[in-house]
């Protein structure tokens, strides 16, 4: 960032923050939205894109190496008249980054010439043209288009401290991807009466990144694959130099005849277990002494005063019209040794027992207890709440896949062909990962970069729109170069541009996957 640069965004932030700053008002005649004279003419000269950050996504696809990735692992176009395989591909993922939530919003960017010019693109494949691409795929290609993705991830990893490859916290969980169509290939009605599709996931819980995405008809259990991907997130990691790997998931996940294999590489696991009747009775025999009080941390630590919580409306209902009102009183833990079935050895039972009251109206009618068990390997030194936690930020990221990306709409045809899609457009939250994780975090401020970078990479997929992609810019072509000229401040713009300086050192001939 240049000196020019930074004196201006100083002087946008000081005229913001002066405007918006306290003041003390006295009582206004007029209301404070009084523009009336508004005129609309088109510009002659000056073009401007409402997607300013749209340059600094291409800049991460190709100084990562992406493109060229893309176009080497996939081949799923005889003659690219005028397209490549890794033009369809960013056309997808670019089109979430810049907002847009189906295949049809990629029409609202191919009319944009602003946009085309900010890629340096004659032109970009239209939705239907989009659509068709991704029914091209076959398994093989989606398996392809992952690892290729993969490959390059691995060199992004490899610019960080070497703190990072502490220990790899992998997650698997799988989600209902419900679709209103009648003729899509391989949907089916799942356990909750739900048409659609059955998606598995299996993701770094450090950095929130989907590793591989496999879609399944909808009436398949949640575990089915979940062991094969999980052995080749296992193997990715152990390539990218990680020194522990964990793995974790839910009930669902806790597929006994593969503890042993896991536990002979050394690899640590975390998984629910279903509370059969002979795990409950073995619970129920503890001694009291054996149970202890579950502490579970803050959600968040309060940075100014503790404010009052507001009355709760829907517990007053449910007392005034005599609903059953279920409170959680506490959580107590134990644990115990157990073997199952399909393994050869001991492993650590966590169980965590729920002290329940059931109240109708304001009568407490009875207390009850429930009891959650999770597998642990004994030697894990793995804490309790560890164990109750192990499958929330897996849920958060299937959140933001599903309903920030919109990745999982499956908008064409047959299972394959979403399979793909989903595969894309998760590659524009892939791509706010790698340029959270391509952050600098070292120099004199050091301390406030690290905190920077790990906000941007735990950011919300719509908060990240905000602050880095649908930001106004002018552009202008100059020569051999694209100049974006950003028109209004917010917070994130020294973020930004420090992000874009790194990637601009970074070699074009050498990108950071070799």
């Amino acid at each position: 960032m240049n000196d020019y640069t930074r004196k201006n965004m100083r002087n946008r932030k000081r005229r913001i923050e002066r405007r918006l700053g306290d003041r003390h008002w006295t009582d206004q005649v007029e209301p404070m939205f009084s523009a009336s004279n508004i005129q609309y003419e088109m510009g002659e000269r000056t073009r401007g894109t409402s997607v300013g950050g749209i340059g600094t996504m291409q800049l991460v696809a190709r100084r990562t190496g992406l493109i060229e990735a893309i176009d080497k692992g996939v081949h799923v176009l005889k003659r690219h008249l005028p397209y490549h395989e890794s033009d369809h591909v960013l056309n997808i993922a670019y089109n979430a980054l810049s907002g847009g939530t189906c295949l049809e919003d990629i029409e609202l960017r191919r009319n944009d010439a602003v946009y085309l010019d900010a890629l340096g693109a004659q032109r970009i494949p239209d939705p239907t043209t989009a659509g068709d691409f991704c029914r091209r795929f076959e398994a093989d290609d989606v398996e392809c288009l992952m690892e290729a993705t993969n490959q390059v991830r691995l060199g992004v990893w490899r610019q960080q401290p070497a703190a990072f490859f502490e220990e790899a916290v992998l997650d698997a969980d799988g989600t209902l991807a419900e679709t209103t169509g009648e003729c899509k290939q391989g949907m089916d009605v799942a356990y909750d009466g739900t048409w659609g599709y059955h998606p598995l996931m299996i993701s770094l819980a450090n950095t929130a990144e989907p590793l591989y995405l496999v879609n399944r008809s909808g009436n398949r259990p949640s575990h089915e694959g979940a062991a094969v991907r999980f052995d080749q997130a296992i193997a990715l990691c152990r390539h990218a130099g990680f020194r522990q790997i964990l793995l974790r998931g839910d009930t669902d996940f806790s597929q006994t005849r593969h503890l042993d294999g896991w536990d002979d590489q050394q690899v640590g696991f975390i998984f629910g277990i279903d509370a059969m009747a002979n795990l409950k009775a073995r619970a129920d025999e503890l001694e009291p002494r054996q149970w202890k009080r579950l502490e579970r941390p803050a959600k968040y630590d309060v940075a100014t005063e503790p404010r009052q919580r507001p009355d709760n409306v829907k517990e007053e209902i449910v007392r005034q019209r005599g609903f059953d009102n279920i409170r959680l009183q506490g959580e107590d833990v134990a644990e115990f040794r157990y073997r199952p079935g399909a393994c050869d050895r001991d492993y650590r039972v966590v169980v965590v027992r729920k002290n329940l009251s059931v109240a109708k109206g304001e009568q407490v009618l009875f207390d009850e207890s429930g009891t959650w068990l999770h597998y642990q390997p004994f030697g894990s030194g793995r804490s309790d709440c560890d164990a109750c936690q192990s499958t929330v930020q897996s849920g958060e990221l299937i959140e933001q896949l599903k309903n920030g990306v919109q990745a999982l709409r499956m908008p064409v045809g047959d299972q394959t062909s979403n399979w793909a899609y989903m595969v894309i457009a998760s590659l524009a939250w892939t791509l706010k990962a790698w340029f959270a994780l391509l952050l600098p975090e070292t120099g004199r401020w050091g301390q406030k970069y690290q905190a920077e970078k790990q906000t941007v990479l735990r950011m919300e997929f719509k908060t990240f729109l905000n602050a880095f992609m649908l930001v106004p810019c002018q552009l202008v072509r100059t020569g051999r170069r694209i100049l974006f000229r950003i028109l209004a401040w917010n917070r994130w713009l020294p973020v930004l541009f420090r992000g874009v300086d790194v990637l601009r050192r970074l070699c074009d001939v050498d990108p950071i996957m070799t």
